[in-house]
Formats: structure tokens, sequence, C-alpha cells
């Protein structure tokens, strides 16, 4: 029994180490944001001082910079998160759903070309899709969910399956009886038991989304649309000089909604995976 406690007791202490370590990037952002350039420069990981300490200016000179306005960037990354995870959600449970009742040929060389697409690196196929979403007009805010749909779909459809094959078939076939046609027994019986695993592929979806730089600084026209993310690259001064205190600032803005959303729904997370990893 001690042993145990003790085992216990230096797992604590190892796992909490290794949150300090994960920790410690996100403290250093958070002290230079209050910094002046200068002292970032040279005391990168000194406490600000009271040479050093700016107060909010780096944050008001973040959202002020330049032409473009910060809050219209705040609601690009918004949108485009929102929709795009909310289309991930709905159309691959869906598929997921159909995926795993029918079980054919076709249906099982869908989930595996999905499957497959996970381990497809982003930059094998970012020129061609670049040039393809500009041929189709997927290169504004309002189509770029589009694109989002097809590279989200490979995980929430891997997860779906996964859950779906653990909901007893009898469930269905009571509803049917009931009078239930398909869509309706989707949205009434379906849906509402894939709770789990909604939460936990909505919460990757919206990191993944909210986060990312790469494809919407293909994809936009960023001369209109700009993310959170391709905003803060474009602090630059003349002759290139980029403002490290007001990027600093901007990027805990950008990173304290993610932390909160993840830290009220970080206990769905293992709760989906391992309800997905059941095998029917």
């Amino acid at each position: 029994m001690k042993r145990e406690v003790q085992r216990k007791r230096m797992l604590s202490v190892a796992f909490a180490l290794i949150s300090i370590f994960y920790l410690f990037p996100v403290f250093v952002v958070l002290m230079n944001s209050f910094k002046s350039n200068g002292s970032i420069n040279t005391e990168t990981f000194a406490l600000p001082n009271e040479s050093s300490f700016m107060g909010l200016q780096n944050y008001i000179k973040g959202m002020t910079f330049g032409n473009y306005p910060f809050f219209k960037s705040v609601f690009f990354s918004f949108f485009i998160t929102v929709v795009s995870s909310a289309l991930i959600l709905l159309c691959c449970s869906m598929a997921a759903w159909y995926i795993a009742r029918v079980g054919d040929k076709a249906c099982n060389t869908v989930y595996y070309l999905c499957v497959f697409s996970m381990v497809v690196p982003f930059q094998m196929v970012m020129f061609t899709l670049s040039r393809t979403a500009d041929k189709l007009a997927l290169d504004t805010p309002w189509t770029i969910p589009v694109v989002y749909l097809g590279f989200g779909a490979g995980l929430a459809i891997f997860m779906f399956v996964g859950f779906v094959k653990s909901i007893p078939l009898e469930i269905e076939e009571a509803a049917a009886i009931d009078g239930c046609g398909p869509i309706r027994t989707f949205f009434m019986v379906v849906l509402p038991m894939l709770k789990p695993t909604l939460i936990s592929v909505g919460v990757l979806e919206i990191m993944w989304v909210w986060n990312d730089y790469l494809l919407p600084y293909l994809v936009l026209d960023r001369n209109q649309y700009m993310t959170i993310p391709i905003h803060i690259q474009y602090l630059k001064g003349s002759y290139g000089t980029v403002d490290m205190g007001a990027t600093m600032a901007l990027i805990l803005l950008s990173i304290v909604p993610v932390i909160i959303f993840y830290l009220i729904c970080q206990k769905h997370i293992i709760k989906g995976v391992a309800a997905g990893a059941v095998k029917g």
C-alpha cells in the first residue's frame, strides 16, 4: 500500500514538472507582453521592472497597428472557426452513422480513405489546394469552411464511426418501429447519444481552426481578409522590423480564448476518445 502511495506521489511530481515545461512558454509570452522591445530582445526571461514595464501600451499598439482593424480579424477568425466546426460535426457525424450502419465495400472504402487522409501532410497538397480554392471561389471567409470540412473529416469520421459501432442497433430499430424515418432517427436518437464524441471532436476542431495559419494564408485574399494569426504575422514596421511587444500582446489575446475553452471542455475529450475507441 505504501509503495502504491509513493508511486502515485512520484507520478504527481513528474507530471507537475512536465506541466511547468508546457506552461513556461505561455508565461514568457505573458511576461514579455508588458515589456518594451529593447528589454524583450536583451532580457527575454527577466521579469518586467520600472524601466521595461509598458503597461497596456503593447496591447493598444497591437490592436491599432496598421490600416487593418484587429477586431475585424477577430470576427473572421470567430466566424470561420464556428462555421467550420459546426459543418464538420454535422456532416461527419451523419456520414459516420451511414458508414457504420451500412458497412458495405463502398462505405468501408470511404472510411479507409478518410483515415488515410489523416497521415497526408498538408504541405503535399497546399499548392494544388490553393489553385483549386481560387477556381472554385472558396477563397473567402464565407466559403473556406468547405475546405476545412475536407481536412477535418478524417479525424472526425474516425472517432464518430468508432462510437456509432458501440450503440446498440436495437435502439434504432425501436425508433423505426415507432415510425421514425432515417432523418428523425439520426437527429432524435443517434445524435443525442453522440454527445461525448461531439464535444471531443468539437474541441479539437475548434482549437485547430482557430490557431491555423497556413490554410487561410494560402487561400484567403490577405488584402481583404485576415485571421488573427495572419494579422499577427503582419505586425511589421519599416525595413521589416517587428514590434515584439505588440506581437506578444496579440499572441496572448489569441490563445486566451482557446485555453479557457479547453479548460472548460477538457474532461469531455478523454470521454469522447475512449468512447470512440470502442469496437463494435
